[in-house]
């Protein structure tokens, strides 16, 4: 299943809101830099899915804003 997120870095307080079925705001208190970000909105996706976080991938967007992941 692909996810469609706007992720947001650097954020005060961590959160994952629902905006419909395959698209999600996600926010991380890691900063954007080296990946560790990326690292973290995938383990936030992981736990709101309750799947393990090797099962969520990175599809598009390493360096954007909006980003797919995808979860098998």
């Amino acid at each position: 299943m692909k996810i469609f997120v706007h992720a947001r870095a650097g954020a005060k307080y961590p959160r994952v809101s629902k905006i419909d079925a395959a698209h999600f705001v996600v926010a991380v208190r890691e900063p954007a830099r080296d990946g560790k970000a990326n690292a973290a909105i995938a383990r936030a996706l992981a736990d709101h899915f309750g799947v393990a976080p090797s099962r969520v991938t990175l599809v598009r967007g390493a360096v954007a804003e909006q980003k797919v992941f995808e979860i098998s």
